[in-house]
């Protein structure tokens, strides 16, 4: 064998090694994102989870809104990342516990029971003005003595929280005030949960988003108000001064 022929097969035995170490590399790192979005979402391979959905506040029927719609596929497709299933229920049908395995829960406790029953027991620090009568104060959150009124497409508030105290799975709840805003959620989620592993791990945290000009925009401008994790787990007192926060 002559130099050349041996430089040739030296450089190809080279490559091979390099794209193997690269494959190797590349596969470690894959699997090591993958076990952190399920350790985050609770849901290891072949795991079940659960889906509640609410109905269309608006409308007579048991209909499901189309921004509601929008956020469950935003969910499914997380599920389906992370190798899990998943079981649709809709709010009337979700008579069960909660901690065994995953859950997503979208809508306000106007329109969703089974959100109305987790913020009593789960989060007990916030308050949802539930009037079913337009007007100022209709579907404002109240948390830690702060109110947040909403403004139809110009102002609106949404809960983004994952509930873990206890349970042997967490619970997510995307409770907002309009439907629009739970889709802003489940966006902010899908786009932020590698962050939020980061700061919060596998503990527990509530956090309040505000959607901005929602009428403009739709549910893709959203800016993080703050964490509200220990306000909305304590209960709340009895009313008092308050402070209204509203879009300047």
């Amino acid at each position: 064998m002559n130099d050349d022929v041996r430089n040739i097969v030296l450089g190809v035995i080279a490559a091979g090694i390099s794209a193997a170490i690269g494959w190797v590399a590349r596969t470690y790192l894959w699997k090591r994102k993958l076990r952190r979005k399920q350790a985050f979402f609770g849901l290891p391979d072949n795991s079940e989870s659960l889906l509640v959905v609410n109905r269309d506040a608006g409308s007579p029927d048991l209909a499901v809104h189309r921004y509601d719609v929008f956020a469950l596929l935003e969910l499914s497709a997380l599920i389906k990342d992370c190798g899990a299933n998943v079981q649709v229920v809709t709010q009337d049908e979700a008579r069960q516990g909660f901690g065994e395995r995953t859950e997503f829960c979208v809508g306000g406790p106007g329109s969703n029971r089974r959100m109305l029953a987790h913020l009593s027991a789960l989060l007990p620090g916030v308050r949802v003005n539930l009037d079913p009568e337009r007007g100022p104060d209709q579907g404002a959150f109240e948390i830690g003595g702060e109110r947040y009124p909403m403004e139809r497409g110009v102002t609106e508030y949404v809960l983004l929280a994952r509930v873990t105290a206890g349970l042997s799975r967490p619970v997510f709840l995307f409770s907002g005030q309009r439907a629009i805003t739970n889709q802003a959620a489940t966006r902010y989620l899908a786009r932020n949960h590698e962050r939020l592993y980061r700061k919060y791990g596998n503990n527990s945290f509530v956090l309040l988003l505000k959607v901005v000009n929602s009428q403009a925009y739709g549910p893709d401008v959203v800016e993080l108000v703050g964490d509200v994790t220990r306000a909305a787990q304590t209960p709340a007192a009895a009313p008092a001064a308050r402070t209204s926060h509203r879009a300047s």
